[in-house]
């Protein structure tokens, strides 16, 4: 087979790269994120249905009862219902809203759990959230800093912070609910772009070291191709995973899949294109990942 001369369309990928960041920041900008009941505080209400329940008739059953704006999903099976409220609502107006549902049925409702969540605890988690992809990302820095070199290191954080905006920009996009859950995929996205980047970074770098002869952008090429086999059949395999959870899993964690789903697709990506070109912009060469001699190494060689 003959290998994909990946680097010649490095201007091309940085460009729709570049599409992608711009998108993005306009869309957070006017419209940010649709933020769940996690960090915009409100109610969370579990009921058990005693047969299936009909969403559709009780979010119009709630509407007409006075709770407005309920998101309504299944929960676990067709007889467990998640019902979240942007307002909070006390214990008595939870018992109210029992009432309302059961005075349009001839099913026994039960209702198993009520929790607030406050908007001072959602402006926490927001602000940890945050904080928390920071960490994550600096982290990164100093690790791969260490393990590599410091211009391999900046490379896989270009790349890293451009999964974590795309997959921002995507959920600010489409109005997908942003909670916890979508918070949690994107952390876990990073640990899984990361592990591809160092995959093909140790690759890059032994190379650079064993063919002394090729510029750095043919090595890089030549590391790209060695290591698209494994990039690909990893990435599908999740991937696959992942289609399934998001088809088959439920509202619950459609989020959470979604997320992990456009960050695998664009952790390959960017693993491939964003930080390889991130490291010929930075201007690697093959002294930055040379051994260094041990002084006096060549004495002892020669010594008889």
């Amino acid at each position: 087979m003959k290998p994909i001369a990946f680097m010649r369309g490095r201007f091309v990928a940085a460009a729709f790269s570049g599409v992608l960041l711009l998108a993005t920041v306009i869309s957070l900008a006017v419209q940010q994120l649709n933020w769940g009941l996690d960090f915009t505080g409100g109610t969370l209400i579990e009921l058990n249905y005693e047969d299936s329940a009909d969403l559709g008739a009780i979010r119009t059953q709630l509407s007409s009862g006075g709770f407005e704006g309920a998101m309504v999903v299944s929960f676990g099976n067709d007889k467990d219902v998640l019902v979240r409220l942007p307002i909070s609502y006390s214990d008595a107006d939870g018992a109210r809203m029992v009432e309302v549902l059961r005075g349009a049925t001839t099913q026994d409702i039960i209702l198993q759990r009520m929790e607030f969540v406050g908007p001072q605890v959602g402006d926490e988690l927001r602000e940890q959230g945050g904080l928390a992809m920071l960490l994550a990302l600096g982290l990164v820095l100093i690790y791969v800093g260490f393990r590599f070199q410091i211009k391999f290191a900046m490379g896989a954080v270009v790349a890293l912070a451009h999964d974590v905006l795309i997959i921002l920009g995507f959920f600010s996009l489409t109005r997908l609910e942003f909670d916890l859950s979508v918070l949690a995929a994107i952390l876990a996205v990073i640990g899984y772009s990361l592990n591809d980047t160092i995959v093909v970074s140790d690759r890059i770098r032994e190379n650079l070291r064993k063919i002394r002869k090729t510029a750095p952008l043919g090595v890089i090429d030549i590391s790209l191709n060695e290591t698209l086999g494994r990039t690909l059949v990893t990435s599908l395999t999740t991937m696959l995973v992942l289609t399934s959870l998001a088809v088959l899993g439920g509202d619950m964690i459609f989020g959470f899949a979604v997320a992990l789903l456009v960050g695998v697709t664009v952790g390959t990506y960017s693993s491939i294109y964003v930080a390889s070109t991130s490291l010929l912009a930075l201007g690697v060469t093959k002294e930055d990942v040379a051994i260094p001699v041990r002084e006096g190494a060549e004495q002892d060689e020669i010594a008889p």
